[in-house]
């Protein structure tokens, strides 16, 4: 029986991961470790049987009380700050959560679980696709040998944790795996991402902002089939491996925004409930959402394409998507109108004010 900690595990990966970790290995025990910045919401783990610690990943005392007082042996580590137009305007704090806070969990757990003989102990460590960079239009995707070309302070940040995890295996042989992975999508994404945004965005008659051209190019991942990717890493990855979890989606941002725009009327069309729920959505008046695109100056330094080969993950753990982006898309436009409290509950005004100021949407 696995007795895990999830550190970051009241935010939307994180949440996610728990609850599905929960419903396939009912019988392991779970506790999950946030501090509750913006992003961290408890509410997303409503339905679960976990134990909830508040604290922060950067307490090292408090990460050694844990894995020695509740006999961890495995690790799963999401927490981070992770938007980068935020890390354009801060970029301190990623380093404090993303490099610090990695840094602070690696001593724990060395402190803990190789005292003495040591113990059995995996500590897995989540990472992005945007560590390598930005690809051209006929560049190969990225595998796990593409050298790191971080561009953001946040993938900066990300590459230097990955750098870290990588050298406490290799001088301390501490047992760790690494993944990274493409855009996720789904349930409980915090409304700063582009998906979530757009679709409240849309809903209530705002501008839908796009950077540039929209020509940006991502692989879009369902969150649910990279909880899959990290269980089969948990279950079947090599110690001291890195593995490129993907979604086999790889869109135009724009081919994402006239998808959504789209899928809203359609939602309006089929369910005239939602004409009375949301009177300032231009569906509502039966004029189309794209209506709402309007095109903005490009955020500084914004990477042109991801990619991700994951030929690794397919051959060696047997992970591929279960879902392609249309069917991923219309379960989270139908989780988001079936949720519509969860969201507002976050929706306050000091949230508004920080996007309509700076704009969010990766």
């Amino acid at each position: 029986m696995t007795r895990m900690l999830v550190t970051g595990g009241a935010g939307f990966i994180g949440a996610n991961f728990v609850h599905f970790w929960a419903a396939h290995r009912p019988d392991d025990t779970i506790v999950v470790l946030d501090a509750l910045t913006y992003a961290g919401n408890r509410a997303n783990l409503a339905g679960t049987d976990v134990e909830f610690i508040h604290g922060d990943i950067r307490d090292t005392a408090l990460v050694e009380t844990l894995l020695a007082g509740r006999n961890i042996d495995t690790i799963v580590h999401f927490a981070a700050e992770s938007h980068v137009d935020r890390s354009l305007h801060g970029p301190s704090a990623f380093v404090d959560t993303n490099v610090i806070g990695t840094l602070s969990m690696l001593n724990a757990a060395r402190a803990v679980w190789l005292a003495g003989d040591g113990k059995p102990h995996r500590f897995h460590h989540v990472s992005t696709d945007e560590v390598y960079g930005s690809l051209g239009a006929d560049d190969p995707a990225f595998s796990e040998t593409t050298a790191y070309a971080p561009n953001s302070p946040y993938s900066a940040s990300k590459a230097a944790s990955d750098h870290l995890v990588r050298a406490w295996h290799h001088s301390y042989g501490l047992a760790v795996t690494t993944s990274n992975c493409s855009n996720n999508y789904g349930p409980f994404q915090f409304p700063e991402k582009l998906i979530p945004l757009f679709l409240i965005n849309a809903l209530h008659g705002r501008p839908l902002p796009i950077y540039g051209d929209g020509m940006q190019i991502r692989d879009w991942l369902h969150v649910e089939d990279h909880c899959r990717g990290i269980a089969a890493v948990l279950d079947r990855g090599r110690i001291g491996e890195v593995y490129n979890i993907g979604g086999g989606a790889e869109l135009p941002n724009i081919t994402v925004i006239d998808t959504l725009c789209a899928a809203v009327d359609a939602a309006f069309a089929a369910d005239p409930a939602l004409v009375l729920r949301f009177p300032g959505a231009p569906a509502a008046k039966g004029v189309a959402t794209a209506s709402l695109k309007t095109y903005v100056t490009d955020r500084p330094g914004h990477d042109r394409r991801y990619a991700i080969d994951e030929t690794k993950a397919r051959t060696e753990l047997g992970y591929a998507p279960t879902r392609t982006f249309e069917q991923g898309f219309a379960d989270t436009l139908a989780w988001y109108l079936g949720n519509e409290p969860w969201w507002r509950a976050i929706m306050d005004g000091s949230y508004r004010t920080w996007v309509d100021t700076n704009y969010a949407g990766r």
